[in-house]
C-alpha cells in the first residue's frame, strides 16, 4: 500500500466511523497506540472532523506490545459518556488491542470501536478490530511494517 492507497483507506474508515457515529452529538476521543497508532490518529482526526460536529480529542496510549504489563495514557481526560475510537496501525494477535482497552474500562465510555490500518488475522486474543482498512494473510514470520515520517502515513510493507 502507498501513501495515496492508505489515504483512500482512512478516508473510508472515517466515513465508516462517522456513519456509525452520526445519531449521537456525544465527544468522541481517538485513543491512539503509539507509535503507529497515534500517528494515525493524528492523520485522522481531520478526516473524521470533516464529518462530525462533535468535538474530538486524541489521546495517546503507550505500553510495551511484547509484555504489556502498564498501560500509560498521554492525560486524565475522562472517557464517561464519550464514544472511543482506539486506533493502532496493525493488529496481529490482538494483544494490545485488548491491553490497550484496559484503562478504558475504568470509565463508562458510550461506545468503544477498534480500527486498524492493517489487520493480520492472526487472532489469539478475542479481540477483533471493528473497522479495518485492509486485511493480508501473512505467516507468523513476516512482519508488516507502516512506513511514516512522523506525520503521517508513507506505505505499508511486507517483509
Amino acid at each position: 500500500m502507498d501513501q495515496s492507497a492508505a489515504r483512500v483507506k482512512l478516508s473510508r474508515m472515517a466515513l465508516e466511523i462517522a456513519e456509525k457515529l452520526s445519531h449521537s452529538d456525544l465527544p468522541v476521543v481517538l485513543l491512539g497506540v503509539a507509535p503507529g497508532g497515534s500517528i494515525l490518529a493524528r492523520q485522522f482526526l481531520p478526516l473524521l472532523q470533516s464529518h462530525l460536529p462533535q468535538v474530538l480529542d486524541i489521546i495517546e496510549v503507550g505500553l510495551n506490545k511484547s509484555l504489556p504489563e502498564a498501560v500509560n495514557i498521554s492525560t486524565n481526560l475522562s472517557l464517561t459518556q464519550k464514544h472511543v475510537v482506539l486506533i493502532d496501525d496493525v493488529a496481529n494477535s490482538g494483544k494490545t488491542l485488548l491491553y490497550a482497552l484496559k484503562p478504558v474500562l475504568a470509565f463508562q465510555p458510550a461506545s468503544i470501536t477498534t480500527l486498524v490500518l492493517v489487520e493480520r488475522m492472526h487472532r489469539t486474543f478475542p479481540v477483533k478490530p471493528d473497522v479495518v482498512g485492509m486485511s493480508v494473510s501473512t505467516t507468523p514470520q513476516q512482519h508488516i511494517e507502516v512506513e511514516t515520517n512522523g506525520q503521517e502515513v508513507l506505505g505499508v510493507s511486507v517483509q
